[in-house]
């Protein structure tokens, strides 16, 4: 299998996992309050930040299968998968067993994220499309940045929401 058709495949099944996070994560996060304190995001909000993550994520894989290998592109894809990858253990993975209930997005986590963000990642290295002692960095460094990315999204998504909900005669 090339590595094009890998990244869309992990892609796919990354979207997958989005749409479960997305339909059932806001209202299990409300309950769950010892493992996420009560931010309040509410589900519209939620789905806003996984909607735009999803649709940054389609760009991004487009532009690493028509990119050069070693490129910028490449990079910030394994970054993402690697994110993905430590995604199915914290919190996906570790909440389930910790609270002994299910947290939405483990399955897709734990049965599609993890062997195709690995399969990826070692098809990646295999085919020299990143280099082992940049990406040492780089990975780490996407992870941050998809970290720092999520509270933007959600304040960005609370500012969408709020610009719907003000009624048509006001706008």
């Amino acid at each position: 299998m090339t590595l094009n058709t890998l990244a869309w495949l992990f892609t796919g099944r990354v979207l997958l996992h989005n749409l479960e996070e997305a339909l059932w994560l806001p209202t299990w996060s409300m309950r769950a309050m010892r493992w996420y304190r009560p931010v309040r995001v509410p589900a519209p909000v939620f789905r806003f930040a996984a909607g735009a993550l999803s649709l940054a994520f389609v760009v991004l894989t487009l532009s690493a299968t028509m990119s050069q290998p070693g490129g910028v592109a490449a990079y910030l894809m394994a970054g993402y998968a690697l994110a993905m990858l430590l995604n199915v253990l914290m919190p996906h993975a570790l909440a389930t067993v910790a609270l002994r209930r299910y947290m939405p997005g483990t399955a897709t986590a734990l049965l599609l994220n993890l062997p195709l963000g690995l399969l990826y990642l070692q098809q990646a290295l295999a085919e020299h499309a990143i280099e082992p002692r940049m990406f040492r960095w780089a990975g780490p460094l996407v992870v941050v940045g998809l970290l720092v990315a999520m509270p933007v999204l959600f304040a960005l998504g609370r500012v969408a929401c709020r610009a719907r909900a003000v009624p048509q005669d006001m706008r």
